[in-house]
C-alpha cells in the first residue's frame, strides 16, 4: 500500500553576487527577527508573568518595521521573518512539553545561515525556481530529478560554514512498501566494526575522519596564527570548514548506502538505544565514537523504515547484549573492552560482536512479540522506560505474531518466533535468555 510523505530534496547552487547579496540581508534579518522575539518573550515571562503568542509576536514584527532603527527589515521578503517567529513558537511549544531545553539565541559565527520560504515568496516555473526580491532563478545543480509532477510547498536556502549554498525542496511524494522478506537482523554498534550484523558480517569501520586528520590539522594550525577579525583569518576558517564539509560528505553518504540496504533486504531491524551523549565522556574514545555518527544511522532507519513499511525495534539501553552468552544465558560480572573473544563457563566461544547482535535480535523480536520486558529481573529501572522506544509499523512478514487477547505468561510462548529465526545449532539466545530467568510479565495483545 503506497503513502503520501514529505520528502525534502537537497541540491547545491551556485547565487549570482545580487542573489548572493539578497540572501545575506535575508539571513541576518531572520537571526536579527528570532533574537529580538526571543528576548521580548524572555523578557514578558520574567518580568510580568506573561506569555507572548505567536500572534502576538506577529504584530510587533509589523510594528519593528515601522521603527527608523529596524526599517531595513521592509527591504528583504516578509516570509521568511514569519517562519522564524513559527520556529521560534514551535521551540517554545518543544520546550514546554519538555521535549527540549528552552530556546538559544541564533549567533552569527555558530548558527545555521537559513531562511524558509512558502508558496507565496517564491515562484516555480518549468523547473526553475524564483526567490522573492529576485528577478533571475537560481543556478540549481540537479544531480537527481524531483518525483514526477511535484511541486515545493516549502523553499529552504542555507549557507553551510564553508561557503557553499544549498535548496531544499520540501515535497508531497509516494513511496510504495518494499517486497517482504522473512529477513531480521539485529545491529551491535561498535568502532573496529561501524556495525555487525546477527548474521556474523561486520561492517569494517570507514574512519572518514583519519585520512584527513592531518590536512585539518595542518588548517587549524594555519587558522591559530591568524589575526583575530583579519579577512586572511576568515580564509584560514574556510579552508578549516572545507575539510569538516568533505569528512562530513563522505560519512553521509555511507550512512546512506549502508542505511538503505538494511532496510531492503530486512524486514525487522532491531538496534539499541545507545546514549551517545554519555559515552562522549570517555575522552578516550571521544574522537572515534564521533567519527562513527551512531545517531544520524539510527535517525536514517527509523525514517526510511517508516517510509518503506519496516518494522524497528529499539530496546532497552541497559540489556547486557555483550554480557549475556548465547548459548546458556549466563550474563559475565565482567566485560572489559578490550576482550573481544571470550568463552563462558558452559564451554561456548563467542565473538564478543557477533554474540551481542544475536542477543540484540533475539531480545528486539522477544519484544515486537509480547511487547516489553526483555532484560533480566532487577529491583528497579534505571530509566523507567519502555524497552521498546518505537511503535511498530507493520507486522514482521512471516514471523507468527500473538492474536488479540492473547496472553503472555512464560517464554514458551515465543518459542516459535525463535525457532522461525534462528537454526537450533545457533543457540538461539532469546531461549536461553528467557529459559534463565528473563522476566516476562503477562502481556495482553490488541490491535
Amino acid at each position: 500500500m503506497t503513502r503520501q510523505v514529505k520528502r525534502a530534496f537537497k541540491y547545491r547552487f551556485y547565487p549570482t553576487d545580487e542573489q548572493a547579496a539578497e540572501l545575506s540581508r535575508t539571513f541576518g534579518c531572520v537571526r536579527l527577527v528570532y533574537n529580538k522575539a526571543l528576548e521580548e518573550r524572555t523578557r514578558a515571562w520574567y518580568g510580568e508573568r506573561r506569555r507572548i503568542s505567536y500572534v502576538q509576536s506577529s504584530a510587533a514584527l509589523t510594528q519593528w518595521k515601522k521603527t527608523e532603527e529596524l526599517a531595513f527589515l521592509t527591504e528583504v521578503s516578509s516570509v521568511p521573518l514569519q517562519q522564524a517567529l513559527r520556529h521560534l513558537q514551535a521551540a517554545f511549544g518543544n520546550f514546554f512539553a519538555k521535549r527540549a531545553k528552552y530556546p538559544r539565541y541564533k549567533s552569527r559565527k555558530k548558527s545555521r545561515a537559513s531562511a524558509e520560504y512558502t508558496r507565496s515568496a517564491f515562484k516555480w516555473r518549468d523547473g526553475k525556481l524564483t526567490l522573492a526580491k529576485m528577478d533571475e532563478p537560481l543556478d540549481i545543480r540537479w544531480s537527481r530529478p524531483l518525483p514526477e509532477e511535484a511541486e515545493p510547498t516549502t523553499v529552504t536556502v542555507s549557507r553551510d560554514s564553508a561557503g557553499r549554498w544549498f535548496v531544499s525542496l520540501l515535497c508531497e511524494d509516494t513511496t510504495a512498501p518494499a517486497r517482504a522478506t522473512t529477513n531480521v537482523v539485529g545491529l551491535d554498534a561498535g568502532i573496529t566494526s561501524l556495525v555487525t550484523l546477527s548474521t556474523g558480517e561486520k561492517i569494517t569501520n570507514p574512519r572518514h575522519e583519519r585520512p584527513d586528520r592531518a590536512r585539518l590539522a595542518r588548517a587549524q594550525r594555519e587558522l591559530s596564527r591568524k589575526a583575530k577579525g583579519s579577512a586572511n583569518r576568515e580564509k584560514a576558517r574556510r579552508k578549516v570548514a572545507r575539510v569538516h564539509a568533505r569528512i562530513a560528505d563522505r560519512r553521509r553518504d555511507f550512512l546512506h548506502k549502508l542505511s538503505t540496504r538494511l532496510v531492503r533486504e530486512n524486514q525487522t531491524v532491531v538496534i539499541e538505544d545507545l546514549t551517545v551523549r554519555n559515552l562522549l565522556k570517555n575522552g578516550k574514545l571521544a574522537r572515534a565514537i564521533s567519527d562513527t555518527a551512531w545517531t544520524e544511522l539510527r535517525s536514517m532507519l527509523e525514517y526510511k523504515c517508516a517510509w518503506y513499511g519496516r518494522e524497528l525495534v529499539v530496546i532497552d539501553r541497559w540489556f547486557p547484549s555483550s554480557k549475556l552468552c548465547g548459548a546458556c544465558g549466563t550474563v559475565a560480572a565482567k566485560m572489559p573492552l578490550n576482550v573481544r573473544e571470550w568463552t563462558c563457563d558452559c564451554g561456548a566461544v563467542h565473538d564478543r560482536d557477533v554474540n551481542a547482535a544475536r542477543n540484540i535480535l533475539a531480545a528486539g523480536l522477544a519484544a515486537s512479540a509480547c511487547g516489553d520486558g526483555v532484560r533480566p529481573q532487577r529491583e528497579s529501572s534505571r530509566t523507567g522506560q519502555s524497552s521498546v522506544k518505537q511503535e511498530t509499523q507493520r507486522a514482521t512478514a512471516g514471523i507468527p505474531r500473538l492474536q488479540a487477547g492473547e496472553e503472555v505468561n512464560t517464554a514458551h510462548n515465543l518459542r516459535p518466533v525463535i525457532d522461525r529465526v534462528f537454526p537450533f545449532e545457533e543457540a538461539p539466545a532469546a531461549a536461553s535468555y528467557m529459559g534463565s530467568g528473563a522476566h516476562f510479565g503477562k502481556v495482553v495483545i490488541s490491535h
